[in-house]
């Protein structure tokens, strides 16, 4: 569905059980972060009120998935650590050129919101099938489901933006490319995109 060029790295569904609590931790953030992207999309972008719309739909649903995994750690005695920086984002945010018009500008969040969303919904997969607590295991199998749904939002949106002017597509299977290689520098440390 994703057309991911590289899957996760095999070690990293032990490195994940192994480390739960900075999984979840990490995890938690990634929803917080999620949620704080939508709304900046909504304060950059208010002349478009699809966008905006969905936004602000969005927000709700990442800060009630934040919430879910705190109820998690809670529930397994796990604290919520601090902020972890993310460099798998800070290295996809290097495929876009920086500047450009507006509407590029937008493109390019949605596209990178898209690749986000989509190695997410990889990264749960994995969860759900090889996680040893069925709890949790179930729990990322609802939102791999959701994830992918995002995904499917941020894609139609960059198409729906880029109209005419901008070959959406094209710019995609670039970025797939390029993620894939990307990916070759992680899969081994306790974080959802680590």
């Amino acid at each position: 569905m994703f057309k991911l060029k590289m899957p996760t790295d095999p070690r990293w569904d032990d490195v994940a059980e192994k480390n739960l609590e900075e999984v979840l931790t990490d995890h938690a953030y990634c929803e917080q972060k999620a949620a704080s992207s939508a709304i900046s999309f909504i304060v950059t972008f208010p002349e478009h009120l699809e966008l905006v719309e969905a936004m602000a739909d969005l927000a709700q649903e990442e800060m009630d998935h934040f919430q879910q995994v705190i109820k998690k750690m809670k529930a397994r005695g796990f604290v919520l650590g601090r902020e972890r920086k993310d460099p798998y984002v800070h290295d996809l945010q290097a495929f876009f050129e920086k500047g450009g018009s507006r509407k590029q500008v937008l493109v390019n969040r949605l596209l990178l919101a898209a690749m986000i969303e989509a190695r997410s919904c990889e990264r749960f997969r994995i969860l759900s099938e090889n996680l040893n607590d069925d709890e949790l295991s179930e729990f990322y199998a609802r939102l791999m489901k959701s994830e992918a749904n995002h995904y499917s939002l941020f894609l139609q949106l960059a198409k729906k933006y880029g109209g005419d002017e901008i070959d959406v597509e094209s710019i995609w299977n670039s970025f797939l490319i390029f993620e894939g290689r990307v990916m070759q520098n992680y899969g081994t440390k306790e974080q959802m995109h680590g």
